[in-house]
């Protein structure tokens, strides 16, 4: 995102991306970057080594701690890591708001109406300086019709015009009716140059439901593949430059991976609030006289199973990124982050849950979710 950034005339405070110079970005007129929802690296490579997302791999890239769509994606939208724009998980606890909350929908955990519905101003609460806002050019947001003014998008999306689709292929037809508006809009002379944020939610929902080594997936792939063979067609002459890659990859689990909270009662009497983030890599919000029991349970009754760690030492590690702190980030991991150990994920379920086991998962740091292609064609 520095790279873009700063090919755009904006500013980072990251240093740009070898494999993305920003003389190289800045030269296309139309610079697009399509992010595929859990896309992991080594998953692309093993089931479409000659295809055309391969063939156009330039390297590959880690995402941000905890890897999930809710953390990437804010990075995403914002150039910041997490430890700047304080999303999280998928369940993040905002203080201010006294609860738990699907930042993404933008409900509380246990069930509700989103951020606008409640009184609620997602600009203010979240205080992001969007990356459209912080570039010098026009730019596009190309989303799923179902999320594209939702209040997360409409709070991120700054002067970009949102361009609705439904499917994969209106992805592609909306994004070449940016690139290449009708004739009687064309002016004269040299194109104004652009950006288009494109996003694709299918891959990561199919992994969720079926697993990433499922039949389902890899022919989701072919697809997609074959539809960015028809657009890099038919976008030849336009001067774009598209970038793919990915908030996250996935790992299969199976049920023996899972680990209940209601199975460990003692454990869950040690916590203040439901587990936030990921179901690999919950946040621990511990009660003040509980931390010792907590601690000691962990290292004894779970220890072959989780790693139990100071979400301050993450923070010190650096694993959260770099940069200015949000004000309110050290109240959004908890006192202690539960890392399931192999393929393991531990959840917890409200009164108001229905229990849903998820075949793909992500959220830790293992290679498989972290790391992601970067591919780059010219068209």
């Amino acid at each position: 995102m520095s790279s873009i950034l700063q090919a755009r005339g904006g500013h980072s405070g990251y240093p740009v991306l070898d494999a993305l110079p920003v003389a190289e970005l800045a030269r296309a007129t139309n610079l697009i970057l399509l992010v595929i929802d859990g896309l992991g690296a080594d998953w692309l490579a093993r089931h479409s080594p000659n295809g055309i997302l391969n063939r156009a791999r330039r390297g590959t890239l880690s995402s941000v701690f905890p890897s999930t769509t809710a953390a990437a994606i804010t990075t995403y939208l914002t150039g910041d890591a997490p430890l700047q724009h304080g999303l999280t998980g998928w369940h993040t606890y905002l203080s201010e708001l006294g609860c738990v909350m699907t930042v993404l929908p933008g409900k509380p955990r246990y069930g509700g109406v989103p951020y606008r519905q409640a009184g609620i101003d997602p600009v203010k609460l979240f205080g992001h300086a969007s990356v459209f806002d912080r570039i010098q050019t026009r730019s596009v947001i190309v989303s799923p019709h179902f999320i594209a003014r939702s209040d997360f998008n409409l709070a991120h999306a700054g002067r970009a015009k949102i361009l609705a689709y439904d499917g994969l292929r209106d992805l592609f037809r909306q994004t070449l009716r940016a690139i290449r508006p009708p004739r009687r809009w064309r002016q004269s002379g040299p194109s104004e140059p652009n950006y288009l944020y494109l996003y694709w939610p299918a891959l990561d929902t199919i992994g969720h439901e079926h697993g990433m080594e499922s039949t389902a997936a890899v022919a989701h792939l072919v697809e997609i593949e074959q539809v960015i063979e028809d657009f890099s067609s038919a976008a030849a002459g336009t001067d774009s430059l598209l970038l793919i890659s990915a908030d996250h990859g996935q790992i299969d689990t199976t049920p023996q991976d899972n680990i209940d909270l209601a199975d460990h009662p003692e454990l869950a009497d040690c916590l203040l609030l439901p587990l936030c983030g990921e179901p690999r890599a919950a946040f621990c919000y511990v009660r003040a006289d509980h931390a010792r029991v907590f601690e000691d349970y962990c290292q004894h009754r779970l220890k072959d199973r989780v790693d139990c760690v100071h979400s301050r030492q993450l923070v010190a590690d650096g694993l959260f990124g770099f940069g200015t702190p949000h004000p309110r980030f050290m109240g959004r991991v908890g006192d202690y982050c539960l890392l399931p150990r192999g393929n393991g994920v531990i959840r917890d379920h409200l009164p108001s849950e229905t229990p849903h086991a998820q075949i793909g998962v992500h959220g830790g740091l293992s290679e498989e979710e972290l790391m992601v292609p970067l591919c780059v064609l010219a068209v």
